[in-house]
């Protein structure tokens, strides 16, 4: 059987350039794609994929911005922020890992509360582990390289001082905004601004590359307060002895430049530890001196004394009768001690007589002592930004009962906080001028003040107000050994549902040092103290001279009585011998 074969037949022309021309058509159309994605800025080109890319690998991370330092007026730092790391994790990386044990031991937490930590926050891309760790003990976290956890640097803000400064300093939240005290009041001058930088992240998260810096971070501006921390560990320890010793609820403290009004030390007690907050009980983070108000009593008898002189009816040796040791108006009896008899004014401040104050309101009216407490500021808020600052309350009604208008004149029914008190004393110390308070420091440049009384005035209320401070005053205790101090004692009653209590006290000392050439006014305030020594001159007195010959010393103020000194340390070397 014969074969046949089957001859090849040859390609048509037109069929072969037409299979060139559709492959070269799809060359062509491949090439074009390539440019148009690689090459060409068209709608859907280089430019599309590249931002593609970048929503999906590029991020931009915050630089935080570190917050201004608060100093004292030394340049002491009182507020500063650390270096820290804060630990955070990817849960959807996270979750599931074979080394969530290992995590939890290095991060010193049991895995179960890991795990719940996790479950809170399934479905999520970010969750913290841990806020703010010593860049040491983070290190040692991350070094073990476990998927999805990752560090971010952070600041945290500490403080040097301790409780001493606490309540006047304030405090920052987690996330270094400020939230209390002169850190919220003075928050955008400190905090500063935060930077951004872009960063390329891979599939799982790690940082592959840092692109650059798109915007530096600008610290925050410092800020130089008026206080001195030698004064402020000074009144700390001093305010604290006296609490504990008389069992009171609390106390303040309250030292003013008498010139330029600004606040050198201020302290409270109780006091609480801001660098760790934990069970710390509200009533401790405040600031009493600037924010509780009380009735201030008897140190009101200093400005009672200047409406007596401005009124021309009186000098400091006019002669009041006060027998027979007590006095009635309306139905109120307003008793002294002992029957004084005739006594000069200056006598009338020195032994706090309620029956020669009383006869110089009856006589003088309340209009003209009301109106000096408001020259003097009580009523009115010290203007010093601190939050919550109090203005007090120096009522202004259109009918007064006639034992209102009396007890307005020695302190009852208006309150004031210790700051209010201290700079309406400090009109006494200035030679009649009011100075504005401040907790800034003023670099030598201290505001005007206003003139609220006479040069002469004040200079004769200074004079009663040292001999408060004298042999036969109330405010013995108050004297500093070297140095002429005046003031005022006040013991006041509490206020309760039922009115006035008879054994809940306020002691008070109000006072100016040296008395002969004023450089600081102190107010010390002792709530509630406890015994028989609750009296401004017992228990706030005490505490005004220990303070105020520390603080003398401190600002190298020289003693003027030299005498004194001498026979105060003849004094303790005996003791000692002994």
């Amino acid at each position: 059987m014969s074969r046949r074969t089957k001859k090849a037949q040859p390609v048509s022309a037109w069929r072969f350039y037409l299979v060139l021309g559709v492959l070269c058509s799809l060359l062509a159309l491949l090439v074009g794609r390539v440019l148009s994605l690689q090459v060409l800025d068209t709608e859907r080109g280089r430019q599309f994929l590249q931002n593609q890319g970048a929503m999906r690998s590029m991020r931009t991370a915050e630089i935080p911005a570190y917050r201004g330092v608060i100093t004292d007026r030394r340049g002491e730092p009182l507020a500063v922020s650390t270096p820290v790391v804060s630990i955070w994790a990817n849960p959807k990386i996270l979750r599931g890992s074979e080394r969530l044990g290992e995590l939890a031991a290095a991060l010193g937490m049991q895995q179960s509360e890991l795990d719940s930590k996790l479950a809170r926050y399934a479905g999520k891309q970010f969750m913290y582990l841990q806020r703010h760790r010593v860049p040491a003990d983070a290190r040692a976290v991350l070094e073990k390289r476990i998927a999805g956890v990752y560090g971010e640097r952070e600041y945290r803000r500490f403080y040097p001082a301790g409780e001493v400064a606490a309540q006047l300093v304030g405090f920052t939240n987690v996330d270094g905004e400020g939230i209390a005290g002169l850190e919220l009041a003075y928050n955008d001058w400190l905090q500063g601004a935060p930077g951004k930088k872009k960063y390329i992240k891979d599939l799982h998260g790690e940082v592959v590359r840092d692109i650059g810096v798109l915007q530096p971070a600008l610290p925050g501006k410092s800020l130089t307060l008026s206080i001195d921390l030698r004064l402020q560990y000074l009144q700390h320890r001093e305010l604290r002895r006296a609490v504990t010793a008389s069992g009171a609820v609390s106390g303040s403290i309250v030292t003013l430049d008498a010139h330029s009004g600004e606040i050198l030390a201020m302290v409270n007690y109780p006091v609480y530890n801001p660098n760790s907050r934990k069970g710390v009980k509200a009533s401790h983070m405040r600031n009493r001196a600037m924010t509780d108000v009380y009735e201030p009593g008897s140190t009101m008898k200093a400005l009672t004394l200047v409406a007596a002189l401005e009124s021309g009816r009186y000098t400091p040796d006019t002669v009041i009768d006060t027998s027979p040791g007590r006095i009635r108006v309306g139905r109120k009896v307003y008793p002294d001690p002992r029957n004084y008899g005739e006594i000069t004014l200056t006598r009338v401040i020195q032994k706090s007589s309620q029956v020669g104050v009383t006869k110089i309101a009856l006589d003088l009216g309340h209009e003209p002592i009301w109106e000096v407490f408001n020259r003097f500021g009580i009523g009115h808020p010290p203007g010093t930004g601190f939050p919550g600052e109090s203005a007090g309350r120096l009522p202004n009604r259109p009918r007064w009962h006639i034992t209102e208008k009396v007890s307005l004149a020695f302190g009852y029914g208006i309150t004031t906080t210790p700051l209010q008190l201290a700079s309406a004393y400090t009109v006494f110390a200035n030679g009649g001028v009011l100075p504005q308070v401040s907790l800034l420091a003023q670099e030598g440049v201290a505001p005007e003040g206003t003139a609220v009384i006479s040069a002469k005035v004040a200079a004769q209320v200074l004079k009663v107000l040292h001999a408060v401070t004298g042999e036969h005053g109330t405010a013995r205790k108050a004297r500093v050994p070297g140095y002429q101090v005046g003031g005022k004692t006040g013991t006041v009653h509490k206020v309760g549902p039922g009115g006035y209590m008879d054994d809940q006290y306020v002691a008070l000392f109000a006072g100016v040092a040296p008395s002969n050439d004023p450089r600081i006014v102190t107010v010390v305030v002792i709530n509630e103290p406890k015994g028989e020594a609750y009296g401004g001159g017992s228990a706030a007195a005490p505490v005004f001279s220990k303070v105020t010959e520390g603080a003398l010393r401190l600002l190298n103020v020289p003693p003027t009585e030299l005498e004194a000194v001498v026979a105060e340390a003849a004094k303790k070397t005996r003791g000692g011998a002994a």
